[in-house]
């Protein structure tokens, strides 16, 4: 994370007030902008409430969204 203003742009992120994990699409004032993985819609963050994934959680992340992608219709 950037001590100044948060984690960079593409960097992906855990969501403690909602338990969400996501990638920061941006800054918008004081709060982060982020979106879901796999994309989806976005969502505004506190950036006191956001911590960098580490490597293990992202690639269980990212697992979880193959799954859940492979059990949808198409």
């Amino acid at each position: 994370m950037r001590e100044d203003s948060g984690p960079a742009v593409g960097a992906a992120v855990h969501d403690s007030r909602c338990d969400r994990v996501g990638v920061v699409l941006g800054h918008h004032g004081a709060r982060l902008r982020l979106a879901p993985l796999g994309g989806g819609r976005a969502w505004e963050a506190d950036p006191a409430d956001v911590r960098p994934l580490s490597r293990a959680e992202l690639l269980s992340a990212q697992l979880a969204e193959v799954n859940a992608r492979s059990r949808s219709p198409l």
